[in-house]
């Protein structure tokens, strides 16, 4: 049974899943998805001078400046789908950004980070593999989820392609950044008592079953 409220920070390096799973808790707690990668990717579609910025630093696996995520995230949680709770994926990537989140959270209940662990070959392997549909955004995966003719959309019928920040360069640039600014986090939501620890590997249902078992033993699923 979901529970009443849940505040959930999903952590775990670039191409650990968590989109993936996000979604299945989601469903699951029936809270709200919240990516700040895919809002950021909106906005850079639509051109708007935010995205334009994010975009760049994005494709050199850059971390977007916190006065721009710490606004996106504060107007997205305020929101009224997010008086039961929300899971944040992508947000908070740096202590500082974990201690805003705080303050923004304010009296709405306790946050619990929810890491996947998911060894850096691992990660390579899954993210310069993967694909992207440019007109619908649809994602693919040469090896797990291929389409059903290469670089075609089985959606749309569009094209395929890889996305700039899922090159092999840029894919160890962003683990770089995850390693001096993200990890970090796991030290400082274990201090808080507020940290939940599983194996990222393997089938998406074996994976979320172990996020089961963890929120279970928090009393929080």
């Amino acid at each position: 049974m979901a529970v009443s409220r849940s505040h959930l920070v999903l952590m775990g390096p670039p191409g650990a899943g968590k989109g993936t799973q996000a979604d299945l808790l989601a469903e699951h707690l029936r809270v709200p998805h919240i990516s700040t990668g895919g809002m950021l990717r909106d906005e850079a579609q639509r051109g708007s001078e935010l995205g334009k910025k994010a975009k760049r630093l994005m494709d050199r696996g850059e971390l977007v400046p916190d006065e721009i995520m710490l606004g996106i995230v504060r107007d997205r949680i305020g929101a009224p789908d997010c008086a039961r709770g929300y899971i944040l994926d992508g947000f908070p990537r740096s202590i500082r950004q974990a201690e805003d989140l705080e303050k923004l959270n304010g009296e709405a209940g306790p946050l619990l980070a929810l890491s996947l662990r998911v060894p850096a070959e691992v990660v390579i392997k899954r993210l310069s593999s993967r694909r992207t549909c440019r007109p619908c955004g649809a994602m693919y995966h040469l090896v797990s989820s291929p389409p059903k003719k290469p670089d075609v959309c089985d959606r749309c019928g569009g094209e395929l392609y890889q996305r700039d920040d899922d090159r092999e360069d840029v894919i160890h640039a962003r683990l770089e950044v995850y390693r001096r600014e993200t990890e970090p986090l796991l030290a400082y939501y274990g201090k808080r008592n507020a940290l939940v620890e599983v194996d990222g590997t393997g089938s998406r249902d074996d994976v979320f079953q172990r996020l089961l078992e963890g929120l279970a033993g928090r009393g929080a699923a």
